[in-house]
């Protein structure tokens, strides 16, 4: 674990700001949202920089589908001819296919440099989803995405690459933050034992998506879960408390999030990421929370190591329908956002 960064050394912790803690409560009633923040980091889920301006968080995340949809918004279409330009710019000797990728791995880091010149933290810039499968694709697009950032003035330290988490994916992961000293953010991540050997591999964070978890349990059963039963929340529990009990310094981004209810349920957890929407929500309510995950209950938890080779991977992923489902299922959507991004800046070529 000794390649992973720890959560006191990675930079500007993410976090919104609000009125200073050293005001007494009485001057304001605090809102979930403020409250939030006091136990977990929280984080924008969005590629829109108006938005961003707006919540004023430290860090961002994006992903394919995310920047895709700021991508059809005509105040970001000057990135694109900017992306554009620049894959022009080197073009020489390259196919169209060859300029239309560098065009937008350009686009990606465009959007995450209007990102950084907001936030003072960390952006999370996604490589392509069909790159899933490929450990020497993957880390030679992160590579690749870094250099692009270099060459804006970006370090390194405020840039997270994500990848699927996949076996391939968390070994290219491995690679990227021992080889190159590259950050990784381990996204679509549903099973337990994908967590297991994502901390195995000292990523820096993981990012296991909630809401899924629980779209696919309430398809089944009908059932309206709480914040207590909710199988999102819980499988988060579980990975944060094996986590916090054996020492792993991973950090944990619970994401995907349906609705207030299931965010409410994991308060605590290092880092949470949070659309718009849910946000506004957040900030209008006042019930009084109260952490739900915390290092002493982990620590007491019966939680017991195991150790995830390739063959256990593969295995107990099979073994869980609904992650091995989810898991296709995301890379698909992404997949499909990349496709049509491709149309997209194949018009304009």
């Amino acid at each position: 674990m000794s390649n992973c960064v720890q959560k006191s050394t990675l930079p500007h912790q993410s976090r919104l700001r609000f009125p200073s803690k050293s005001f007494p409560l009485s001057v304001y009633n605090m809102s979930v949202l403020e409250q939030l923040k006091k136990h977990s980091t929280v984080v924008a889920d969005t590629g829109e920089f108006n938005l961003l301006k707006k919540y004023l968080p430290d860090d961002a995340t994006t992903n394919p589908s995310l920047i895709l949809a700021a991508a059809k918004n005509d105040d970001y279409k000057p990135l694109i001819t900017q992306a554009i330009a620049y894959a022009k710019s080197k073009a020489a000797g390259k196919s169209k296919a060859e300029i239309r990728e560098l065009a937008v791995d350009k686009l990606f880091v465009l959007f995450g440099k209007g990102i950084l010149s907001i936030i003072p933290g960390r952006v999370s810039t996604e490589i392509d989803a069909r790159l899933s499968y490929s450990k020497e694709g993957s880390v030679a697009k992160g590579v690749r995405i870094l250099k692009l950032y270099e060459e804006e003035g970006i370090d390194k330290k405020r840039v997270l690459v994500k990848l699927a988490s996949t076996w391939e994916g968390i070994q290219a992961a491995r690679e990227l933050e021992t080889k190159y000293g590259i950050h990784t953010n381990l996204t679509l991540l549903f099973g337990f034992h994908q967590a297991v050997a994502c901390a195995q591999a000292n990523v820096t964070l993981i990012s296991p998506f909630v809401g899924r978890v629980m779209d696919w349990y309430q398809k089944r059963t009908g059932v309206n879960y709480t914040r207590d039963d909710d199988p999102g929340v819980l499988s988060v529990k579980r990975i944060y408390n094996y986590y916090k009990k054996f020492g792993y310094k991973t950090e944990i981004m619970a994401a995907s999030f349906r609705g207030s209810e299931e965010i409410k349920g994991l308060v605590g957890v290092d880092l949470l990421t949070i659309r718009p929407r849910l946000l506004d929500e957040l900030a209008a309510e006042t019930e009084t929370i109260t952490p739900k995950l915390t290092l002493e209950a982990a620590k007491a938890s019966d939680a017991e190591e195991v150790e995830v080779t390739e063959e256990v991977y593969r295995f107990q992923l099979n073994q869980d329908a609904m992650a091995t489902e989810k898991l296709a299922e995301g890379i698909r959507r992404f997949v499909e956002a990349a496709e049509e991004l491709d149309q997209l800046v194949d018009a304009l070529l």
